[in-house]
């Protein structure tokens, strides 16, 4: 096995510039965008716009994050080995960025095919999009350990760049139904072009106004922190085993999952829950509002209490607050349009969270491997989670559509027809499912064995071995 050494150069000053942390923020609007839209619009325009059965939209997504598992982290891999005046990881962003806008605009076109071809032509333009966002996203995310190698500082980091994140979120989750529905001449009752063009219109908006973030991720960030140890040039297989010893690692991975899990099942269905359970549609922006608008403002929030409680502390904190409101979700009446908004309001505070800390852990772990193995393999580790991200949404959707198929749920039936099983089905995977998931994050964070404490020796140690 060879290994290429990295440049020794000393780590920048503790504090980053903030121009530097918007530059970096930025760089995550546009896969928030993307993500956000099709979180909470994929399933639903798949079967009640384009006309697929719930079992085959679902299994289309399914499909795309098997294709992943190879996808993510072979571009991770890729992007540790790429050399250029640009660096490692902003070219990628920067060559990626176009391909990405105009893959994502394809998804929401319906074509005019009969069942079978409208299956294969979304499974191969999300197969397309998986890779445009791989490219774009993975590296994007590697960059983090690169700027600085302060503890709170990558908190810092973190909530800056989900700052981007949940704010692009709140304005493309209230702007597109409002642009979808631009184009009804009755809001409450779309005819099917009108929607099909709406979403078409809206897609086209979102992928031209994201590429200019891009730009500036790429133009205002410097990989400037090296350190003293050698980046592996083991094979892709390799790498992706020696990760998997890495304990802290495989508790962060668990943490994510089921953080990533909850919040694209209640993603997925919540567009369900308001029009079929509620039985108010044009409800969506202003509930998507409460939500993510409510979790954009914790984030900094959370952030600030980091500081003093350390990251495990926070994230259980948040998970306990959103399981309560997970929960009482489940028995909201079609009556309580109110209650149900302040709901979304109280679920951000703890959503905020499952954004936050479990990205923020990722540099700490990354030290620790540095110090257990002497190598650092921030692309093949950033591109497992990004493999994560993308198949908590999948399962979401795959979850989702599966319990729709089998309780009954008719993508042609109007709002108040739907059968009893099907609403049933929608409440429990809004509330006690995602819970039960939540519960099983906060075991794993309990034993998660690196604090603020344990990260500092790691790096006295790793400056000892450096002779710094």
């Amino acid at each position: 096995m060879t290994a290429t050494p990295v440049a020794n150069s000393p780590p920048p000053p503790a504090r980053l510039p903030s121009r530097v942390k918007l530059a970096f923020g930025a760089g995550d609007l546009g896969p928030a965008v993307a993500t956000i839209i099709l979180s909470f619009f994929q399933l639903f325009f798949l079967t009640t716009v384009a006309g697929l059965r719930p079992a085959v939209a679902g299994s289309i997504v399914l499909i795309v994050k098997i294709w992943d598992a190879l996808n993510d982290p072979l571009v991770g891999w890729l992007s540790d080995r790429t050399r250029s005046r640009f660096g490692r990881r902003r070219p990628w962003i920067l060559f990626g960025a176009l391909p990405f806008g105009g893959i994502f605009f394809l998804q929401w076109v319906v074509p005019p095919f009969d069942d079978t071809g409208k299956f294969l032509y979304y499974l191969i333009v999300a197969l397309l999009f998986s890779i445009a966002f791989t490219a774009v996203n993975v590296p994007y995310t590697a960059l983090t350990p690169e700027l600085t190698p302060d503890y709170d500082e990558r908190t810092s980091l973190t909530a800056y760049r989900f700052a981007f994140s949940i704010g692009g979120s709140v304005v493309a989750g209230v702007l597109h139904q409002v642009i979808v529905r631009r184009f009804c001449a009755d809001p409450n009752a779309c005819q099917i072009e009108e929607t099909r063009l709406g979403y078409m219109v809206a897609a086209a908006i979102w992928s031209i106004t994201i590429l200019p973030f891009f730009i500036w991720c790429f133009a205002g960030t410097h990989e400037q922190y090296q350190t003293s140890g050698t980046y592996s040039g083991a094979s892709l297989l390799t790498q992706v085993a020696q990760a998997f010893h890495n304990r802290p690692y495989l508790f962060v991975i668990g943490i994510y999952l089921c953080s990533w899990l909850a919040v694209q099942m209640t993603a997925s269905v919540l567009a369900f829950y308001i029009t079929f359970w509620i039985q108010r549609p044009d409800l969506i922006p202003v509930m998507l509002a409460a939500v993510q608008g409510s979790a954009w403002i914790w984030l900094f929030i959370w952030n600030a209490v980091s500081a003093r409680l350390g990251k495990r502390a926070v994230y259980m904190i948040g998970m306990c607050f959103w399981i309560g409101v997970q929960l009482v979700l489940f028995f909201v009446q079609p009556d309580q349009v109110a209650l149900a908004v302040v709901l979304g309001f109280l679920a951000g505070i703890g959503i905020a969270t499952a954004y936050l800390i479990p990205w923020s852990m990722m540099p700490d772990v990354i030290e620790y491997e540095e110090l257990r193995t002497g190598e650092r393999r921030e692309g093949v580790f950033y591109g497992f989670m990004v493999f994560l991200q993308k198949l908590g949404l999948a399962l979401g959707l795959f979850l989702v559509s599966l319990a729709l198929e089998w309780q009954g749920f008719d993508q042609y039936a109007p709002i108040g027809q739907q059968p009893e099983s099907a609403l049933i089905a929608i409440r429990v995977m809004l509330g006690p499912l995602p819970a039960i998931v939540l519960i099983l994050g906060i075991v794993l964070t309990a034993f998660y064995p690196i604090t603020r404490a344990t990260h500092a020796r790691t790096l006295a140690q790793l400056q000892e071995r450096r002779g710094q």
